[in-house]
């Protein structure tokens, strides 16, 4: 069976202007691949600006248009085209964007989980999905700014739930919310993954991640690092220097800093995007382009990694 998404060597570029009608072809993604199989939680993690959005709009189909997008995207093992990837938004593929903002202000909460329908089925799926997140039917009359920021989160997985989606694309769900209320939050995605649905969990919080997903994808600059089971970490089998960075920087690991910062989108870089803030770099990682390959039961994009030398 073939896995819901896979991304291969995906890159997004925009066509910026500069002095007069120059332009300029600025890179973002470049060489991001993953894989996410049916009934399992991805949870892609990295910085501000790693690409983490931008990965889910191209999944979506919704880039701007000033964006060019490289790079292979399968759902089903079929090539995600924006034909294809329009005619599925909203029912096979739903986002559960990161903002609130997202639902319509001026409509009632009802009326914006059954995409306006009034058919006796539509509401009984309607009624059916805000009783599974713990919503009464007096929800239905309310308008967003009458909830609670809890509660207009379940209701954002409430409109992506009631199309009994294959494909779940999460872009950090949780802002905003207390550890527990983001917890509780993450439990419906398990629950969804646990259903069938394929889980793609868009995050910075790795603590987060690794409390809900299956597997975890570290974003760096733009491009994947590193992918592990979450039984890796605690097992001290993640390789690259950057997730081990994140590793060390959660409170019950003695929130260890690194120094320096991710390069900006456009900065030129040659070799390992992270080296300059690497301890463990060689003239090699600084020189050299260096391949994203299978390192224990994971991928990593580390010479030292595949020499042993990051454990």
């Amino acid at each position: 069976m073939n896995p819901i998404l896979e991304v291969e060597h995906l890159s997004i570029s925009f066509t910026q202007y500069q002095t007069g009608m120059r332009q300029r072809e600025l890179q973002v993604v470049h060489d991001l691949s993953l894989t996410i199989e049916a009934g399992s939680i991805v949870a892609v993690v990295g910085s501000s600006g790693s690409g983490k959005s931008l990965l889910a709009h191209g999944i979506l189909g919704i880039l701007p248009y000033n964006a060019h997008m490289a790079g292979m995207i399968r759902y089903q093992g079929k090539p995600l085209d924006p034909p294809l990837a329009g005619h599925l938004r909203g029912t096979e593929i739903v986002l559960v964007p990161q903002g609130v903002a997202y639902l319509d202000p001026l409509m009632k909460i009802g009326a914006q989980i059954r995409k306006g329908k009034k058919d006796k089925t539509a509401l009984t799926r309607c009624r059916n999905v805000l009783n599974r997140y713990g919503l009464g039917p007096e929800t239905e009359n309310l308008y967003p700014f009458e909830l609670s920021g809890g509660m207009a989160r379940r209701v954002l997985i409430s409109t992506a739930a009631v199309e009994s989606p294959k494909l779940i694309v999460a872009d950090e769900p949780t802002p905003g919310l207390d550890a527990a209320a983001a917890k509780r939050i993450l439990t419906h995605f398990r629950e969804l993954a646990d259903d069938g649905a394929g889980v793609l969990l868009i995050t910075h919080d790795l603590e987060l991640a690794l409390s809900v997903a299956d597997r975890v994808t570290v974003i760096y600059a733009g491009e994947t690092i590193e992918n592990a089971a979450v039984t890796d970490f605690n097992n001290g089998k993640i390789y690259h220097p950057y997730t081990k960075a994140l590793w060390n920087a959660l409170p019950q690991n003695g929130f260890v800093p690194i120094s320096g910062t991710q390069p900006y989108p456009g900065e030129i870089v040659s070799g390992c995007l992270f080296a300059p803030r690497c301890p463990d770099r060689t003239k090699d990682c600084q020189e050299k382009n260096i391949p994203y390959s299978p390192v224990g039961a994971g991928y990593v994009r580390c010479l030292n990694a595949k020499k042993g030398g990051i454990v």
